[in-house]
């Protein structure tokens, strides 16, 4: 088994207190993991009872990563992933659905949360044949992402750049836009990258949720319209559907149909 870190920076030796909720730990109560506590769970409860369809968008996002991922690896023959903005690990991790179709790939997770970092020892595995690591750094900083994940991927064959759920906590477009321009023109071409973020335009009420958990002082994640999250291909080519509603992208067959939701996600190749 190859597996690396980076030492924790000072954000990752914080102590976290368990008395308040926690965006991550919510986000893993919706999806149905243990890593939270009553507080986590009461907020997620009482967000539920405003809007009980955000179970629904988390569940399908780690749907559409899970899919996404299988189409990477069975599809494009990718090998390699930077993963950023992992969040805490629950079933069907970047790596788990990798290396269980190709045990030889490569992933590197980069989370500057010190929560998800304390759970860092979780995501630190790995296929003795490919390699898992975890990197402690923020997404505003993409130029420390990029030189620590060098460290452990050949930058000279295409990787898979995942950007799942973190863009809506860069508030400012221009700024999220620039650091998904940074992050792909380290990578050559072939390489891919996959979003997915909460929307505007499909659901007014999970609009109206999201807003007001806005304003209650909570770390803000911002809803971005159909528009802007497709802007963040620009230069790329869409794999079709192109950016959907995350559960219309390249749904399983044997599911029921599904529904839109305001997640939308897509995947492209670099030329």
């Amino acid at each position: 088994m190859t597996d690396h870190a980076t030492p924790p920076g000072p954000a990752a030796r914080q102590k976290f207190d368990t008395s308040v909720p926690h965006s991550a730990r919510i986000w893993n109560y919706w999806l149905g993991g243990k890593d939270n506590y009553p507080v986590d769970e009461e907020a997620g409860d009482a967000y539920t009872a405003v809007f009980p369809g955000i179970v629904t968008i988390a569940r399908s996002s780690r749907a559409f990563l899970r899919r996404s991922i299988t189409y990477l690896v069975t599809e494009a023959g990718i090998r390699q992933f930077l993963d950023i903005g992992t969040g805490l690990p629950t079933a069907d991790n970047t790596h788990e659905v990798a290396q269980r179709i190709a045990p030889e790939t490569r992933i590197v997770y980069a989370d500057n949360d010190p929560m998800v970092l304390a759970h860092a020892r979780a995501l630190l595995s790995s296929t003795p044949e490919g390699a898992t690591a975890y990197v402690d750094a923020n997404v505003l900083d993409p130029d420390r992402i990029l030189a620590a994940a060098a460290e452990i991927l050949d930058f000279t064959r295409p990787t898979a750049l995942i950007l799942s759920n973190i863009l809506g906590h860069v508030a400012d477009d221009d700024q999220a836009r620039s650091i998904v321009t940074r992050l792909m023109d380290a990578l050559p071409s072939g390489s891919y990258l996959s979003i997915n973020d909460g929307s505007r335009g499909i659901d007014p009420v999970f609009e109206q949720a999201q807003d007001a958990y806005n304003e209650s002082g909570a770390v803000p994640y911002i809803l971005r319209t159909v528009g802007q999250i497709t802007a963040f291909f620009d230069g790329l080519d869409l794999i079709d559907p192109g950016v959907v509603p995350v559960p219309l992208w390249r749904p399983d067959p044997t599911s029921p149909t599904p529904e839109p939701i305001g997640e939308h996600g897509g995947l492209a190749r670099k030329p």
